[in-house]
C-alpha cells in the first residue's frame, strides 16, 4: 500500500472522558498493514507512524497498569509509574491533548489491563437483518454496545436489542469474536476491544426506537444502508449473512498473527 493510500485510509480518533478529549491521526489498518522484512524500505509515513505510536502507547500503558496492580515493592512502583508517564507523554505528542489530561485518563483504569467487550445482536427475520440507526451519527449498525458488568454476554446483547430495537430475543449461538483493532473501524481506539457477534431469535416485542436510535429496520444483503463504521464494517455484515445461509459454520475468529 502506498503512502497516498495510507493517508486516504487515515482518520481522526476521539478519546472521550470526563476531562479529556484527544484527537489521534491513525491508520484504519492494524499497524498500517506494512511489512518491514529488511532495512532497504523507505521510512514510514505520518499516518503509519501515528498508528504504530498508538499501539506502543497502549502496550506500555498495559505493562504499567499491570505492574502497579500487583507490585508491592516501592522501587517497582516508581518504575511502573515512570513507564506510564512515558506512555502518557507519547500519546500526548500525537494528540491535541496535553500530558496532564492523558495522565488523568490513564489513571482512571485500574486493575489488570484487559480488553473491553462490545456485544452485537445478529437478528434475522425472513432472510433480512435487523439494524438500527444511531442518533449520534445518523448511520446504521447492529444493535449492541459495551457490555455491562455483572451481566453475561447473552444478557447484555438481549438487553441492547430490547433497548435499541424494541424486540425481545433469545441468544442461539456465537457467530464471531473479533479483535476490533484488526478491522477497519473508524476511528481507531487507544484501548483494546473484543467484539462479540451473537445470533438471536425474536420471541416477542415490536420494532421501536430509543434514546440512542431513531429508526429500526430489516435489510437484505443487497439493501444494507450506510454503516456506522465505529460499530460495524461491511465485511462483518457480509460474514453475518454467510452464517445465516450456512447454520453449520463454526464461530469465526481473527487469524493468529
Amino acid at each position: 500500500m502506498s503512502s497516498a493510500e495510507l493517508e486516504a485510509e487515515s482518520t481522526s480518533t476521539t478519546i472521550s472522558g470526563d476531562s479529556v478529549r484527544l484527537t489521534v491521526l491513525a491508520s484504519r489498518r492494524k499497524l498500517c498493514g506494512v511489512k518491514l522484512p529488511g532495512l532497504d524500505q523507505g521510512p514510514l509515513d505520518g499516518a503509519c507512524r501515528s498508528r504504530l505510536s498508538l499501539d506502543w502507547c497502549s502496550r506500555l500503558q498495559a505493562i504499567a497498569q499491570n505492574g502497579l496492580t500487583f507490585t508491592r515493592d516501592p522501587y517497582d512502583t516508581e518504575r511502573y509509574t515512570a513507564i506510564r508517564e512515558i506512555a502518557a507523554e507519547m500519546l500526548a505528542s500525537i494528540t491535541s491533548g496535553n500530558v496532564a489530561a492523558v495522565r488523568a485518563w490513564m489513571a482512571r483504569d485500574e486493575g489488570y489491563a484487559t480488553p473491553k467487550v462490545d456485544v452485537r445482536g445478529v437478528v434475522f427475520h425472513e432472510g433480512k437483518l435487523l439494524m438500527v440507526r444511531e442518533k449520534s451519527d445518523g448511520k446504521w449498525t447492529l444493535p449492541g454496545g459495551w457490555a455491562d458488568v455483572n451481566a453475561s454476554p447473552a444478557e447484555n446483547v438481549v438487553r441492547e436489542i430490547r433497548e435499541e430495537a424494541g424486540f425481545e430475543t433469545r441468544v442461539t449461538r456465537l457467530l464471531a469474536l473479533f479483535d476490533r483493532s484488526q478491522h477497519p473501524h473508524e476511528p481507531a481506539f487507544p484501548h483494546h476491544v473484543y467484539k462479540l457477534f451473537m445470533e438471536c431469535e425474536i420471541i416477542g416485542g415490536s420494532a421501536s426506537a430509543s434514546l440512542e436510535t431513531d429508526e429500526v429496520g430489516f435489510f437484505s444483503e443487497a439493501e444494507i444502508p450506510e454503516l456506522s463504521l465505529t460499530r460495524v464494517t461491511p465485511w462483518q455484515i457480509r460474514r453475518m449473512f454467510a452464517h445465516q445461509r450456512d447454520p453449520g459454520m463454526h464461530t469465526e475468529f481473527d487469524p493468529v498473527k
